[in-house]
């Protein structure tokens, strides 16, 4: 098997894709419309998900933006939104590829509001694809509550059931 972090990295990038695909024609009315859900609208969740990978990509590549990733406003168009989401996805998998079992133990700072914390690559990575699909599976059913067929998301890893457009991460 390829590198797991790898694997996850390019995992996330295909759901991004494949969810941005699957509402690529929502209008930024429906985008922000009130949706069932931790956050209150899916362009709310969505924009949640992109700021909080630009916040732990930056620590990861030790580019020093910290909290200043938040000072930003929503992005309010799918289209603009899966962009930008692609372009960190691609961070985020770069980063992965470069990765040796001696960098997953070193320290990255992370900027919280109490002060600086360290943590390790490792720690870092798991959490941001924990929170990636935990994010993902909220934004899932704002889809379906938006009248948009939602689309299978878990069909990455295996070979069996494995969707067709998921092959071309896997190459």
């Amino acid at each position: 098997m390829r590198d797991p972090f790898l694997t996850m990295a390019l995992n996330n990038a295909w759901a991004n894709a494949t969810l941005y695909s699957a509402i690529a024609g929502l209008s930024e009315e429906a985008l922000a419309a009130p949706r069932p859900g931790f956050f209150p609208s899916l362009k709310a969740t969505l924009n949640h998900i992109y700021e909080v990978d630009l916040y732990y990509v930056d620590a990861l590549e030790a580019g020093g933006r910290g909290r200043s990733v938040y000072d930003r406003d929503d992005i309010c168009d799918v289209q603009t939104l899966a962009k930008a989401q692609a372009e960190v996805d691609l961070r985020l998998a770069t980063f992965c590829k470069g990765l040796t079992p001696a960098m997953l133990d070193e320290a990255r700072a992370t900027e919280r509001q109490e002060g600086p914390m360290a943590e390790t690559v490792g720690a870092l990575l798991l959490h941001l694809f924990q929170h990636q699909v935990h994010h993902r599976g909220q934004a899932h059913t704002m889809v379906h509550d938006a009248g948009v067929a939602p689309p299978q998301l878990d069909d990455f890893h295996l070979e069996f059931g494995r969707v067709p457009s998921a092959a071309a991460y896997w190459t």
